[in-house]
């Protein structure tokens, strides 16, 4: 930027300073060119010369005497006024650079912005458990969901899993809201719900019940006793299982000798619906898929595996007017499952995940591929599927 000059005192028509000089034409006009020529080809503010200085307060002085024409001013204010600009120049073009660079990078990896403003339903790294959380299920889908990609880690179990935007354990299982159904109240249908919900975190969730412990939840508080045989079948299946005895069939366990469960979240997706049921009783009716993220026993082994179950579930709060029951406890009317990911034809209580690096347990799988992730359609009675091979884990 141009030093501002420093007051004087007028001189004299065509003085200036103590010399009393006058400027001749021909220093004059070089003086012009000179500027002009500075305007077009500087690229940086230029501090003026001494020279420069004291012509531009001659001219400043002559000026205020009247003895220069309108229009003359050239020189150093003009040198600033294009020192501004070629800055600003410069300035822009770095912004620029700074923002292709930075609009390049985001156009590689969109989740690196926050909130998703691409709408690319990732909202994060690739498999990366904090991917955005799918709405809750309200009814069935009409496809299986897409591929998700990554590979799992122990520190990011569910990449390369749709589940990795399912929620986490008991969250995912949303219960409708109550209303009066039958014989019963909405207090009472709001209890039976919040049973179910508690049935299938004790049968599925419960770490203690998924490391090989009795559900003592489901059996003690929340099914009847006095539905016939239910109980006592459940707790014998748990003593001694076997092909027609599978604690499966009700409950998720694994063997704490061969494996260990990565982390401490099991994902979770499925609905909750209710109806009146024959002679006053309200029927839940309970589909949901539980992923679990399983690694070898082995505390070195890094390789991480998944087990998905889907389960169905239909309970019933019977009336108390038609049927012999406990008031409050509700009643199994069908169990069904999926098990993937599972050593075929193996009995003896627990869920047996399949590793790359482990020779395959139990027999070659029969049946025909399924996706255990498509939940658009209805599963069969249990103990009548043949063991196929899963799609994808």
């Amino acid at each position: 930027m141009a030093e501002k000059p420093s007051e004087k005192s007028p001189e004299e028509p065509g003085k200036s300073g103590e010399s009393g000089e006058s400027i001749p034409e021909d220093v004059w006009a070089q003086f012009v060119q000179d500027s002009e020529r500075d305007i077009h080809t500087s690229e940086a503010p230029k501090e003026p010369s001494a020279r420069a200085r004291m012509v531009t307060e001659r001219l400043r002085q002559q000026e205020a005497r009247g003895e220069l024409p309108p229009g003359w001013r050239t020189g150093p204010a003009w040198q600033e006024m294009n020192g501004r600009a070629a800055r600003r120049r410069k300035v822009w073009t770095i912004i620029g650079v700074v923002l292709a660079i930075a609009l390049a990078v985001v156009a590689m990896k969109p989740s690196l912005l926050p909130g998703d403003l691409f709408g690319t339903g990732t909202g994060t790294d690739e498999g990366t458990q904090s991917a955005n959380p799918l709405p809750d299920e309200t009814a069935a889908p009409s496809d299986a969901p897409s591929d998700a990609p990554g590979t799992p880690t122990l520190d990011e179990p569910f990449a390369g899993s749709p589940a990795v935007r399912y929620a986490d354990g008991a969250a995912g299982i949303v219960l409708p809201e109550a209303k009066p159904v039958g014989a019963f109240g909405k207090d009472q249908v709001a209890k039976a719900l919040a049973q179910t919900k508690s049935l299938l975190v004790d049968a599925n969730l419960d770490r203690k019940t998924l490391l090989g412990g009795t559900p003592e939840t489901t059996l003690d508080k929340i099914l009847d006793p006095k539905q016939p045989g239910m109980i006592d079948d459940a707790k014998s299946w748990l003593r001694k299982p076997g092909k027609e005895s599978d604690p499966l069939w009700l409950f998720s366990r694994f063997d704490p000798d061969e494996v260990r469960l990565v982390g401490d979240v099991v994902k979770t997706r499925g609905r909750t619906t209710f109806k009146a049921g024959k002679d006053g009783a309200v029927a839940i009716h309970a589909d949901y898929t539980f992923v679990y993220p399983l690694a070898l026993a082995d505390p070195d082994s890094t390789e991480v595996s998944r087990t998905i179950v889907r389960r169905i579930l239909d309970v019933e709060l019977l009336n108390p007017a038609k049927y012999e029951v406990t008031p409050g406890r509700l009643s199994v009317d069908r169990y069904d499952q999926d098990l993937a990911n599972s050593a075929c034809d193996v009995y003896d209580g627990f869920l047996h995940p399949q590793f790359d690096s482990v020779e395959p347990t139990g027999a070659p799988p029969s049946g025909p591929t399924t996706d255990p992730y498509d939940r658009s359609q209805d599963i069969g009675k249990s103990g009548t599927e043949e063991c196929g091979t899963v799609s994808r884990t």
